[in-house]
């Protein structure tokens, strides 16, 4: 393959299909629409996840569980990945973490575990500390400041009139 070939299939301009415009056009007789049935009539539309009366799949496959929508998505960071990321003295804040790719994801929310050993004096700021964390911050001779969270939006249907 040359690169010149490239975009030799690509059309920038695709014509539109003409249906029902003789047998030379490729699309007469029944227009591409096949022969008889639903499919066939004018006005049809099937909803995306009929089969034909058989039992759907959707409604075959047992649900389980629940998923929050209005859930807060916490990004966790364990005190050991502080301490090997971060330099004494330092400010840990949520910026910091996420240049460091402590807390990738999008999150709502920080929380700091005690997973590993902190040697280094830290000034931590987060939204959440379990117990065992803030006890090691604060043990290294740093300090732990923790963040407001998000406040959820709620909308009043009696507000809007």
């Amino acid at each position: 393959m040359n690169l010149d070939d490239v975009h030799r299939a690509v059309k920038k301009h695709k014509r539109r299909r003409r249906v029902g415009r003789g047998p030379g056009s490729g699309h007469g007789k029944t227009s591409a629409r096949g022969h008889k049935g639903q499919g066939s009539r004018a006005g049809h539309s099937v909803h995306p996840t009929f089969e034909g009366g058989q039992m759907p799949l959707v409604r075959r496959i047992p649900k389980r569980g629940f998923n929050n929508r209005w859930a807060k998505i916490v990004a966790i960071v364990n005190v050991g990945d502080l301490d090997t990321a971060f330099s004494a003295g330092d400010e840990v804040t949520p910026e910091g973490l996420r240049e460091k790719n402590l807390a990738k994801c999008r999150c709502d929310e920080i929380k700091v575990l005690g997973n590993g050993e902190l040697t280094k004096k830290l000034k931590v700021s987060a939204h959440r500390f379990s117990k065992s964390a803030q006890e090691k911050i604060e043990q290294a001779g740093g300090q732990v400041i923790t963040l407001p969270g998000k406040k959820p939006v709620v909308k009043n249907k009696m507000s809007s009139k």
